[in-house]
Order: C-alpha cells, then structure tokens, then sequence
C-alpha cells in the first residue's frame, strides 16, 4: 500500500467483529461514510471516496470543501446546529481481508498545529471550487477501491445525455442500506455534459437527494446497453457485465425546495488530484 501525506497522523480503530460476506456491486464499495466531528462531537455525516489515475500511482480521499469546513460553500454560514466547525474527521474504510463487510474507522485531524488546513483544493478555482482531496496514511488492513480516472473499469466512455439515468451513492441523513454499505439514490441528468467548461466544471442533475448525500460520487450505472461516441459516429454496445462511468462528485441541492442538484464535474477532481499528487511527491522528497 502506498503512504500519503506522511505529516498527518492517523488513529484507528475496528468498526465491526463479524466477519460476513456480502454479494454487492463494486460502486457500492467505493463509497465511504465519513463523519465530520470537533474533538469527538460528531457535527454532520457525508459521503466521500478515493481517486487515482491508475492502479501504480498515487490515490486521495475526495469530498465536499464544505463537508471539511462545515460552513456552506456560497454563504460561509455555519451549516451545524450546534454552531461549531470540525476540526477532525473519521473516515470509514473497508477493512482489508478475505470477505466485505467489515470496516476499520481512521480519524484525522483537518489542521495543522500552525492553523494551516490539510484538504487541498482546485489548483484554478480554489475555495470556490466544492471539492477537496485528502492524502492519508494506511497500512495493509485498509482496501482501497478507488474511482480509477485513466482506465476503462470507471470511465468506459459511455456518452450521457440529459434525461437519462444516474446515480448518487452515499448516505443520505446517515442512513445506510446495511451495515456501512451506502444507499444508491437515481435520478436523471438535467442538462448536456458538453456545456461544462473549464471556468465552471459543474453540471445539474434532477435527483431526490438530501444532506448526507454531500461528496457522493456520481455514477452512469447501465446493465445491457449504452452508447459511446468513435470520432463523429455513435454507436450502441450491449455489455454482458454491467458497466458504469464515472460522473463526478455530488455538491448539494440548488435550493431546499428543489431536487435540482449541482455536481462537480470529473475534470475538476482530476485537477485536484493533481495537486494531491504534486503535494504527496513534494513531501516524499522531503524525507
């Protein structure tokens, strides 16, 4: 297993005794509940999961900024009822073994002793970005199963257009399916993908998600059928497997009274990645 961030201390410890073993699907894996304290006062629960490029290189956490800040990302009001703001957060991994269903909870600090923030942010758009990476450390009884950006297995290049199925995985009001196994909430894409750009890598989809959900990844999920674009011609493929492209991370509703919700397109987690990336080699070198 790689190390990241070899400045950041983590504790653990063992969220499950029974070994059990469930048949799921590997989105459902990726999806990791995570809770958002100050000292051991849980604040709110989200959703996040880890990125690489490709099974060699290096992996993060991602989430939501304003999961990490605890404020809203437009407003900067204190979004917990309690009118505090982490300064920890507890991450639920799969424990690593021969069966799922056990998980080991890692807790990490989100500053440092100078006030400085661990997370790090788009290297463009910075804080307004809705999107941060973590580099953690772990040892051999963590499993990773990251969202892979540069390989097939997530990023197929299945072409989406608006009004077809996608899916939010994560834990909406902490609610999970079992154990810490996240809940798959469908809705449907409300726009074209070819109108993000660059300046503003977010797009809307019309999805009946709530809080909790925050940091989710977004997936295209098909059994069957689905299309992929070669150069100016489109074609449809019938896979035997099912098959699911990677989509972005979910950043929250547009408004309380609407199921409209804005997600944060998959280039911008490359580019966060990157700087994740860039960080980790800079403090290797250091060593």
């Amino acid at each position: 297993m790689d190390s990241s961030d070899n400045d950041t201390p983590a504790f653990a410890g063992s969220t499950t005794d029974e070994k059990q073993g469930y048949d799921v699907e590997i989105p459902t894996m990726k999806s990791l509940f995570i809770e958002m304290c100050f000292d051991e006062t849980v604040l709110a629960t989200g959703t996040a999961f880890l990125v690489a490029n490709n099974r060699e290189s290096h992996c993060a956490l991602v989430t939501n900024r304003h999961n990490v800040t605890g404020r809203h990302q437009v407003t900067g009001e204190c979004l917990s009822k309690t009118g505090g703001v982490p300064d920890n957060i507890v991450i639920y991994f799969h424990k690593n073994g021969e069966h799922n269903g056990e998980w080991k909870s890692v807790r990490l600090p989100l500053y440092r002793d100078d006030g400085a923030a661990y997370w790090l942010e788009h290297r463009i758009l910075g804080a307004e970005a809705d999107v941060v990476a973590l580099n953690l450390k772990w040892g051999d009884d963590v499993w990773k199963m990251p969202y892979y950006l540069e390989t097939q297995l997530d990023r197929c290049g299945m072409v989406i257009g608006p009004a077809e199925p996608v899916s939010v995985i994560g834990f909406p009001f902490g609610q999970t399916s079992v154990e810490r196994f996240p809940v798959w909430a469908t809705g449907f894409l409300a726009q074209e993908l070819s109108l993000v750009t660059p300046e503003r890598p977010t797009f809307m989809i019309d999805c009946r998600t709530r809080q909790g959900q925050s940091g989710s990844p977004v997936i295209a999920y098909r059994v069957g059928n689905h299309r992929i674009r070669n150069g100016n011609k489109w074609s449809s493929v019938i896979s035997p497997s099912p098959i699911w492209e990677f989509l972005g991370i979910y950043s929250g509703r547009v408004n309380p009274e609407s199921d409209l919700g804005r997600v944060w397109h998959v280039s911008a987690i490359v580019d966060v990645l990157a700087v994740a990336t860039a960080d980790f080699k800079r403090r290797e070198s250091k060593i």
